[in-house]
């Protein structure tokens, strides 16, 4: 039987490991073949944060980070298929999603930028390679942002019931499905609601000098205060209508020490209780915003963390709530798939956005080619 074999790399926002999955599309729904994850050496990531916030010799450290990014996705490439037995031969191309560093498509001239130089990754691998999928659509218009719900649409299709498949990584986007029996006859409809993990990250990181808080078990330790979770969703973003994206460019530790100024009187735990708070009252605002009932399926790494789960179903009681392994993908690996399943849309020439979801003007084919010949 014939394999149509795609490799899919993801490193999101969280810059928690890069995801290197191998895809089998040569039926109808994508059979994930092997899962590799590669650490981010420290020097890299430090490098990566520094760049994510303005700063000195911005050029000089995002050129040398671009070709060490593209290396460390070529040693997670060739580390995947030594796990998997299958030689590079049989791959028809890897979708490379890179490493954000800055989204702004809301400037007079908007841009999104990703690092991890597809030619280096290419060299390393001799495999093709299919990156900078963002830029087309920010080019005719639209945020460049999420691209997940097209995958979504195509794998986790809807039946009688509305479903939203929500993505909680360093931030949270959700996309909603609505029903086949649908009386408005409504639109896949997809957007970043907010913060995921990246505030209850930094905070972890500057209080307890861990990188996450395991399992949110220091946050139920500690109350939310209303009066901070309600200065901290006053924020006009959470209020803003879609297509809408954001980043570490908006909601970084930067803007939390900022907005957490005057709360000083606070313990830690507390605050990190509240900043839990901010990403399941946004999620679960929009969630309900777009559906009052339905089903909502869970994947990124806040899938693995109970407590969010935990007070997420107690926002949206009316809402059957699971992770995507119900619906057949472990939660750690619905993005990979996402840049493998785009990586193989552009291989076929088809579109692989959502215009209603990004704002685009159009549909379009997403990525470039980057021959390893």
């Amino acid at each position: 039987m014939s394999r149509d074999y795609y490799i899919g790399l993801m490193s999101g926002t969280s810059m928690d490991g890069v995801d290197a999955v191998l895809v089998d599309f040569s039926e109808q729904h994508p059979k994930l073949i092997a899962k590799h994850s590669e650490a981010i050496p420290t020097h890299t990531l430090n490098g990566l944060q520094r760049l994510c916030l303005p700063g000195n010799d911005e050029i000089n450290l995002l050129g040398q980070l671009d070709r060490s990014v593209g290396q460390l996705f070529g040693v997670a490439v060739n580390a995947l298929l030594a796990k998997a037995g299958v030689a590079k031969e049989q791959v028809i191309a890897i979708g490379s999603h890179g490493q954000t560093i800055r989204h702004m498509p809301n400037l007079d001239m908007g841009f999104t930028l990703q690092i991890g130089d597809p030619n280096t990754i290419a060299v390393v691998t001799e495999i093709d390679v299919i990156a900078d999928f963002r830029r087309k659509d920010i080019a005719l218009g639209g945020q460049g942002a999420p691209l997940v719900p097209a995958f979504h649409q195509e794998i986790f299709a809807t039946t009688d019931t509305p479903r939203i498949i929500l993505n909680i990584g360093g931030i949270s986007n959700i996309t909603f499905l609505p029903s086949n029996t649908s009386a408005d006859d409504r639109q896949v409809i997809g957007f970043d609601t907010g913060p995921g993990n990246t505030l209850i990250d930094a905070w972890c990181l500057q209080a307890l000098q861990q990188a996450y808080d395991k399992d949110g078990a220091w946050a139920a330790s500690g109350t939310t205060d209303v009066k901070l979770l309600n200065h901290l969703l006053s924020h006009s973003y959470f209020s803003q209508g879609f297509p809408k994206s954001t980043g570490r460019e908006l909601f970084n530790q930067a803007w939390l020490e900022q907005q957490t100024a005057a709360f000083g009187y606070l313990n830690e735990a507390d605050i990190q209780s509240t900043l839990l708070d901010v990403t399941c009252h946004s999620i679960a605002n929009d969630t309900l915003s777009l559906s009052e009932s339905g089903e909502l399926f869970v994947c990124g790494g806040g899938a693995f963390n109970s407590e969010m789960m935990r007070r997420l179903a107690k926002l949206l009681p009316s809402y059957k709530m699971n992770t995507t392994s119900e619906l057949g993908i472990d939660p750690q690996w619905v993005e990979g798939i996402a840049f493998a399943w785009l990586a193989m849309r552009h291989h076929l020439r088809l579109p692989g956005n959502l215009p209603a979801v990004t704002g685009a003007s159009r549909e379009a084919v997403l990525g470039s080619l980057f021959p390893a010949a």
